[in-house]
């Protein structure tokens, strides 16, 4: 067996070093071959791939969080759509790693024991389009306050975890919510809105548990809109998700579908699989078991 492994060194160098190490002695024990890409710049991994002669690989594995999964995952079906594809793996080495925890991938070690077992999962994909392209993500894609939240948490990336805490904080402070027009499967909805989720996976931010239904092979996607609310309202519903108990609060709403249409007034950026690319309006397409992932 032999793998391409891309690693992000944005997870730092001494992380970067060790996991390289750790991976040698894993990926030796296993008797997997590879060969090792290292992005340079962001958007890197999407482009390697282009070029990338797939037939030599039994599998294409990403060392890094779940913007790194997203441009393996855009490369792959972007530049290959046509041919088949490997399997994906994740080595969980990113700060959220939300995706990984759908596929019983926690830690580093996991993301190695996967891989080793070389047992596979099929796992839905959702197609998302900007103008005549098409994009993909398998985690999330939010747009509204979550999107403004992650925009300012970047900036605050020093402080880990925290730095989406701050992005909260920050934009209560400022609320401000938009106008909303979306359809799923048929169903519209038009309305002022604050945030608005539509999730492959469970989680979000790491240990954000927003859409608690969701599963990665079901055929659907789920989606959670939340409704204008009082900055004091959305101050004691935050906490809420890290148990996925917020649906508890009446401005939260719950969907399903496998085919949405979104447009926003004024247009919101968006962010999928937490990177911030793209703006509505945007369709979003559900296709069932597009890849397979090591798990």
């Amino acid at each position: 067996m032999k793998i391409a492994l891309i690693v992000n060194p944005r997870i730092g160098a001494k992380k970067a070093k060790n996991l390289l190490l750790l991976a040698e002695k894993r990926l030796k024990e296993a008797n997997i071959r590879f060969d090792l890409f290292v992005t340079q710049y962001h958007g890197h991994a999407a482009e390697m791939i282009k070029n990338m002669p797939l037939p030599e690989y039994d599998g294409i594995v990403s060392v890094g969080g779940d913007g790194t999964n997203y441009h393996v995952l855009n490369g792959l079906l972007k530049y290959h759509n046509d041919t088949e594809l490997p399997p994906l793996g994740i080595i969980p080495a990113g700060r959220g790693n939300s995706f990984a925890k759908d596929l019983e991938i926690y830690t580093e070690e996991d993301g190695f024991a996967a891989l080793s077992r070389r047992t596979t999962r099929a796992v839905d994909v959702c197609r998302f389009t900007q103008d005549e392209d098409v994009y993909f993500f398998v985690n999330l894609m939010g747009l509204g306050f979550v999107t403004d939240a992650a925009k300012t948490a970047a900036r605050f990336g020093w402080a880990g975890d925290l730095s989406y805490v701050i992005g909260v904080l920050y934009h209560t402070m400022r609320l401000k919510f938009h106008h909303l027009d979306m359809e799923i499967d048929g169903y519209i909805i038009s309305e002022k809105n604050c945030f608005v989720e539509i999730c492959n996976s469970r989680f979000t931010g790491g240990n954000m548990l927003m859409a608690p239904a969701a599963k990665i092979d079901d055929g659907l996607f789920d989606v959670v809109v939340l409704s204008p609310l009082s900055r004091t309202n959305l101050l004691a519903t935050f906490p809420k998700i890290f148990k996925g108990t917020h649906g508890d609060n009446p401005a939260v709403k719950f969907y399903q579908g496998k085919t949405a249409w979104i447009r926003t007034t004024p247009k919101k950026a968006l962010l999928p699989d937490g990177e911030i690319f793209g703006a509505a309006p945007t369709q979003i397409t559900i296709l069932p078991g597009r890849v397979r992932y090591f798990s």
